[in-house]
């Protein structure tokens, strides 16, 4: 079992900045691969980022591909979407997700096992 808690949401302004983190409990985070996912309002849920269990593999969303980067530090059980250069149309809920894999890094949401409760994203024009 996999709890996980994101942190690091607010308001910012156009072209600014922000860092979410997902601090994961349990004993085996290294062992999985963690996505970032997100959620504007009246939309379906959204791919942004994953990175494989050993942090040496990353896929981004074409729409936040060289402004978003995905980390993580396993030994601190926690997974990051640093946001760059960040535009109205990233207004979201953001989820982080976990999925129990040294294999794969999947971009579907139904491939996780795992969901944090989201922290919300608010990109003023």
């Amino acid at each position: 079992q996999v709890q996980l808690v994101e942190s690091g949401g607010g308001l910012v302004q156009t072209g600014g900045s922000l860092r979410l983190s997902c601090a994961a409990s349990g004993r085996t985070f290294s062992s999985y691969a963690m996505g970032w996912f997100r959620q504007a309002p009246g939309k379906e849920r959204e791919f942004v980022a994953v990175i494989s269990y050993s942090g040496s593999s990353t896929a981004y969303a074409d729409s936040v591909r060289g402004r978003f980067t995905i980390s993580r530090d396993n030994a601190k059980k926690t997974a990051y979407l640093q946001m760059n250069s960040l535009k109205p149309e990233d207004t979201a809920d953001y989820y982080c997700a976990a999925k129990r894999s040294v294999l794969t890094t999947p971009r579907a949401a139904r491939d996780y096992d795992y969901w944090g409760q989201g922290t919300q994203v608010t990109v003023s024009s």
